[in-house]
């Protein structure tokens, strides 16, 4: 059952969206997606058309969060890149249309992959996949900013410390009961951060398999979903956040592949997917790897704090937010566990 707050006025925004997209024809229904934590996704449906919605969740929210002109912004400028996204049709600033800002997009019709184990696919299938959600990253990478007009998206200096700086402040404005090797990984990763190496492209921020749309009946990504954290920033965050799943068991709400034999699955090893990576991008190896594992790991636990939250000030997309608070302190140990290491 939908929550309340959630719900939209469909008549109202049906009359809107008749005055702002061309092909839209009214009346509208509104099904909101169960999946995702954050920006509340609804499918509209009307008599000749189906779209997508995201917007803001309603009530108070932490500053800079749930930024969906941002995603507009950055799927209108891919939109004739190598990078498969949907059209991006209306973004409406006007909070008094359904109580907050939305963006309309087209809808895509495919698969989204929930579990990285890939239960139901054979082995050559799940190599395919992963080669797939590789090559497409690269091709993220690839993107000139300034060509697509995404200059003034981001900073281009010193990316992994702004980062840090912004979820440990994150972290401890959604703190609930202090957690030890949060604490540890605040201090650790200032003090260990890499020297600046010059690399910097289009980032997506949530890069990982279930915000990847695959075709229906081949094994190619027709769409990249959720670009909510996107920005200009250092690839290897990309890349060694998709990797995290390597390092975190799989498990009810948790998907990972540190308990599973990868090899007789036909996923390539971490190893093997970062050198496919490096290959693409034409570099040798990736130095100080646990690094940006270890980040990536306290940037999801920070994210997930957030979560537990929003759902403790009755905002969270998800009925199932408040459960989220045990993963904060998984991934902060699997974090300081690798910085150690």
């Amino acid at each position: 059952m939908t929550n309340a707050v959630f719900e939209l006025d469909t008549d109202k925004l049906a009359d809107y969206l008749n005055q702002h997209i061309d092909s839209f024809k009214g009346p509208v229904s509104a099904t909101k997606f169960s999946g995702g934590q954050s920006n509340p996704t609804f499918l509209l449906e009307t008599p000749t058309q189906k779209y997508v919605l995201r917007r803001q969740p309603p009530g108070k929210l932490l500053k800079g969060a749930h930024a969906v002109d941002r995603e507009f912004q950055v799927m209108s400028a891919l939109a004739d890149s190598n990078v498969p996204v949907a059209a991006a049709l209306h973004l409406c600033t006007d909070s008094d249309v359904i109580g907050s800002l939305f963006y309309v997009m087209e809808f895509k019709d495919g698969r989204v992959l929930w579990d990285p184990a890939l239960p139901d696919c054979k082995p050559q299938e799940r190599a395919d996949i992963y080669k797939e959600m590789n090559r497409v990253l690269s091709e993220l990478h690839k993107v000139n900013i300034d060509d697509v007009g995404l200059s003034e998206y981001g900073l281009r200096t010193d990316y992994f410390a702004r980062q840090i700086h912004t979820w440990s402040k994150n972290y401890k404005a959604a703190e609930i009961d202090p957690i030890d090797d949060m604490d540890f990984l605040i201090e650790w990763l200032p003090e260990n951060t890499p020297e600046e190496d010059g690399k910097f492209s289009i980032t997506h921020g949530d890069y990982r398999l279930d915000n990847l749309m695959f075709d229906k009946h081949q094994n190619h990504v027709v769409a990249v979903l959720d670009w909510e954290l996107s920005t200009i920033g250092h690839p290897y965050a990309d890349l060694a956040y998709q990797c995290m799943l390597y390092h975190t068991p799989g498990g009810e709400g948790l998907p990972g592949l540190a308990h599973v034999d990868i090899k007789e699955l036909g996923i390539p090893t971490e190893q093997e997917y970062v050198q496919m990576y490096c290959e693409r991008m034409g570099i040798d190896s990736i130095p100080n790897w646990n690094f940006y594992l270890s980040f990536s790991l306290f940037r999801i636990a920070s994210i997930c704090q957030g979560v537990v939250k929003r759902a403790q000030l009755g905002n969270a997309s998800n009925e199932k937010a408040g459960s989220y608070g045990h993963l904060v302190g998984l991934f902060a140990g699997i974090a300081k566990k690798l910085a150690q290491s």
